[in-house]
């Protein structure tokens, strides 16, 4: 997984790159919390081009980011989704709770 932290907006960016399972979550887990609480960020965004294969790991990875990002006051959306995750995603009620964005993370590097 790569981060990204952009101070000025006080954005937080996650690029997911590999598989989310339950071996992977637990790695994505301990480096996005410590992140989060690094950077204290006021929105964090979950990159999903890369990801090739979630499971149901995935929802409670991105349900725990979501309550541990609100409990510090940043809101976290998804981005880049495939349709496989999507579905999964829209499945679970997750897309309730936290919004897709569709914000060209690379216009903000620029």
């Amino acid at each position: 997984m790569e981060t990204e932290f952009f101070e000025k907006d006080k954005l937080l960016i996650f690029k997911i790159l590999d598989e989310i399972d339950d071996h992977s979550v637990k790695t994505i887990r301990r480096k996005a919390d410590y992140d989060i609480e690094k950077y204290m960020p006021k929105k964090v965004i979950f990159d999903f081009e890369n990801v090739t294969f979630m499971d149901s790991a995935g929802i409670g990875l991105i349900v725990g980011r979501y309550k541990f990002a609100k409990l510090l006051g940043a809101k976290i959306e998804l981005t880049k989704l495939n349709q496989s995750v999507k579905k999964i995603f829209e499945m679970s009620g997750i897309l309730k709770l936290i919004p897709i964005t569709d914000m060209n993370i690379n216009e903000i590097t620029a």
